[in-house]
């Protein structure tokens, strides 16, 4: 039989009482034993001025690549909106370079997002909540309005320092042909031919990262991309968005047929109740996000205290759709997630505040969903 490829996506988690480097030596440990317990790819999210120690995904794909022998290393996703196409081709040009047929290019439209919502007019009248749901057995909640924070002044301050002054974030569609120009050596501007070195003829494709029926699906669809929908950050429309991307695909030079990829956030323990006092700090650390203070280094869950009645509803969508317990439970959600998606992959993110047992999850679920190293 066989068994669906299962990857990792990790934004090196600053655990409380720890820091940065602490946190990027776990994420090359958790790599290197990834790659023996046969996880197909290793992913790298990019977050800023939080306490995750991936704020650069190229710097430590090329870490992670030099320190293991086999497993793809990617970005989960590169903000283009904070970046330019050559400077994204550029550096993972390098690492291509550096370690062939290794390298996922994951981009993704978050600067380009955040600043259409804090740019936008006052706020048009709310639309009715939509209900909680299920499909086959699979959670989708109402979906997460991330417009009040976006615009909050935290976040404001954030976009001023990620771009340059007066710099508006590109088109995404348009940034995507300029990468793929870049790749395919067919870039020009202003009459000019330009070479992207390293880059240029390597092997590299791009991966389109979504949540909702907008532009990445359309745009992953229609340049004939893999497309990766992120049910554990975005559960109340990650299967609207793989639809869409299925709606808008035409078949390309990289693709044939739609290549889905779906996340799902996971904590398995050899016992339900160990595995639920592991996450029990989820909802606190998500809250920390929710609420615009921006990720808190990991919590305890021996110390975190629980949420309020009144902290709950902010973060109930996340915290009942991740999936949490012994193998067997965790396994058979995640391949409930697979049938009811259509996935050709799954990708998992797992924190825990000790190191120790986030390999142990890890490598609960490997064992159990029939990888081989």
């Amino acid at each position: 039989m066989t068994v669906t490829p299962l990857s990792i996506l990790d934004l090196s988690p600053i655990s409380a009482g720890c820091d940065a480097a602490t946190a990027l030596r776990n994420t090359i440990d958790l790599a290197q034993h990834a790659e023996r317990w046969g996880y197909k790819r290793y992913w790298l999210a990019e977050h800023h001025f939080v306490a995750v120690a991936s704020s650069s995904p190229a710097v430590l794909i090329g870490q992670i690549a030099a320190a293991t022998d086999h497993i793809r290393v990617g970005s989960a996703a590169v903000q283009i909106g904070h970046t330019t196409p050559i400077a994204v081709v550029e550096s993972f040009g390098i690492i291509d370079a550096l370690h062939p047929g290794r390298i996922d290019m994951g981009l993704g439209r978050s600067g380009q997002r955040r600043t259409e919502a804090t740019a936008s007019p006052a706020a048009a009248a709310p639309r009715a909540p939509r209900p909680w749901g299920d499909v086959d057995g699979i959670v989708i909640p109402p979906p997460f309005d991330p417009t009040a924070l976006m615009k909050s002044g935290r976040m404001r301050a954030q976009a001023a320092v990620l771009t340059q002054p007066c710099a508006q974030p590109a088109d995404f569609a348009e940034q995507i042909d300029a990468i793929e120009a870049l790749l395919d050596g067919t870039y020009t501007r202003d009459g000019h031919e330009l070479h992207a070195v390293p880059g240029e003829h390597g092997q590299l494709t791009p991966w389109i990262f979504g949540s909702t029926r907008g532009q990445s699906a359309e745009v992953a669809g229609a340049r004939g991309l893999p497309f990766v929908a992120s049910y554990h950050i975005t559960p109340g429309t990650a299967l609207d968005a793989i639809a869409a991307y299925r709606e808008a695909f035409r078949p390309s030079a990289r693709l044939a047929k739609p290549y889905v990829v779906v996340s799902a956030d996971v904590v398995v323990a050899e016992d339900s109740a160990t595995a639920r006092q592991l996450a029990s700090s989820y909802g606190r650390w998500v809250y920390s996000i929710r609420s615009g203070q921006g990720a808190i280094p990991y919590p305890d869950p021996d110390l975190c205290q629980p949420l309020t009645d009144d902290e709950l509803p902010l973060v109930e969508d996340r915290t009942a759709t991740q999936f949490v317990g012994n193998p067997d439970e965790v396994a058979d959600r995640l391949e409930l997630l697979r049938r009811v998606s259509g996935a050709d992959e799954l990708v998992i993110t797992s924190v825990t505040h000790r190191h120790t047992d986030r390999l142990r999850s890890h490598e609960l679920l490997a064992k159990r969903w029939g990888l081989t190293g």
